[in-house]
Formats: C-alpha cells, sequence, structure tokens
C-alpha cells in the first residue's frame, strides 16, 4: 500500500507545480480571460486527459524498468532532485506573469479540447514530473511498484484538476487583481521558489530505498 507520507510528498510537490507558472496555467488562463470559463473547462478536460497518457505510459514502463536495472532508483531520484532545483531557479529568476496572456481566437470545442491536450503532452515540466519526480516517492517494499506509481499519479492529476479548474473559473478576477498589486506577483515567484528549493534539498538528501533485486 502507497504510505500517508508518499502521498503527502506527492500532493505538497503537485500543489507547488500546479501553482508554478508554465505552458498549461499560461494556456488556460488565456482561453478563460479571452474565450470564457466554458472554454477554459474544455481546455482543461484537454490537459486531464494528457496527465492520463504520461501517467499510463510511465507506470507500464516503470514496473519493468525498475525491477529489471534497480540501479536506476537512486538515478531517478537524483535528477528528480535536480529538476525541482532547476524549476526553483526559474521561479526566483521569472518575470512573466501566467494572468498577462496575449489575445486568442475563437475556437471549437473539439480545437479547444485538442490543444489542451497538445499542450499538456508537450509541457516538459509535466513529462519530467512523472519520469523523475513521481517515482522517488514509490517504496518497491510497500507493494507492487505499477499499482503505487498509478494511485500516486491519481494524487497528482485530482490536485491539478482542482487547482487548475479555480484558476480557470477566478482568471478573470485574478488578473484584474494583479494588475494594480504587481508586489503579489514577485511574492508568489520568491515562495513558490523557495518551497521548490526546499523540496530539492529534501529529495537529494533522503536515504534510497532499495529496490529488491
Amino acid at each position: 500500500m502507497v504510505s500517508w507520507s508518499a502521498v503527502f510528498g506527492v500532493f505538497a510537490v503537485a500543489l507547488v507545480l500546479v501553482l508554478t507558472p508554465g505552458p498549461n496555467m499560461i494556456y488556460l488562463v488565456s482561453r478563460s480571460i479571452s474565450q470564457g470559463r466554458r472554454a477554459g473547462m474544455v481546455s482543461l478536460a484537454g490537459v486531464a486527459v494528457g496527465f492520463l497518457v504520461y501517467l499510463t505510459a510511465t507506470n507500464l514502463g516503470l514496473a519493468a524498468v525498475f525491477t529489471a536495472v534497480p540501479a536506476l532508483y537512486v538515478s531517478v531520484k537524483l535528477a528528480g532532485a535536480a529538476y525541482l532545483g532547476w524549476l526553483a531557479v526559474q521561479a526566483l529568476r521569472g518575470t512573466v506573469s501566467a494572468f498577462e496572456p496575449t489575445a486568442l481566437q475563437q475556437d471549437s470545442n473539439r480545437r479547444l479540447f485538442m490543444m489542451g491536450l497538445v499542450t499538456n503532452l508537450l509541457n516538459p515540466k509535466i513529462a519530467i514530473m512523472y519520469i523523475s519526480v513521481i517515482p522517488q516517492f514509490v517504496d518497491p517494499a510497500a507493494g507492487p511498484v505499477l499499482l503505487q506509481g498509478f494511485a500516486l499519479g491519481g494524487v497528482q492529476i485530482a490536485v491539478a484538476v482542482v487547482i487548475n479548474l479555480a484558476i480557470v473559473v477566478l482568471a478573470g478576477s485574478i488578473a484584474r487583481f494583479l494588475a494594480v498589486r504587481p508586489t503579489w506577483l514577485k511574492v508568489q515567484r520568491y515562495l513558490m521558489g523557495t518551497v521548490l528549493g526546499l523540496l530539492a534539498v529534501r529529495v537529494a538528501t533522503d536515504g534510497g530505498r532499495p529496490l529488491p533485486a
């Protein structure tokens, strides 16, 4: 079974990442502001399917690879720490707000869905998270790696969908709020950067759990 510490760990990482401006947030906010909440929700449906694609593809290969090459466990763990550290630096250095999007043309629901899907599938932040970050919370001694991978991935998807849905619904109000309060943007960047940095240190220094031979 998946431990509560692993669930809370993935929850924390997922929460920080979904609140850190990236391709998904920028696209969803842009659609919600320029074409309305309904367009944002249709786009979010595409993003959610993208998460499921990554979750399935990664975990079907993850169990086999970790079983065949146990040494990859430590490598994946360190790669995840490095990625979180890189995100921390980017957050601290960032100057672009997701709530200052460019105007977009009006598109059909099908195109909105596909654009959301493609945006997520081409998002390196999501790809690396599934490959390098979530696996470091998997404990081979706690049960089947495959089931743990799907369970923890499900936690990430739930967090991402709920937060993104709130962003879609509140996009217009948030944009107006931040437009006259630029200091809040700096606070958000520094807070996200600090949390990501602390998570990177935790992942890098946490003793790796050995995989079964």
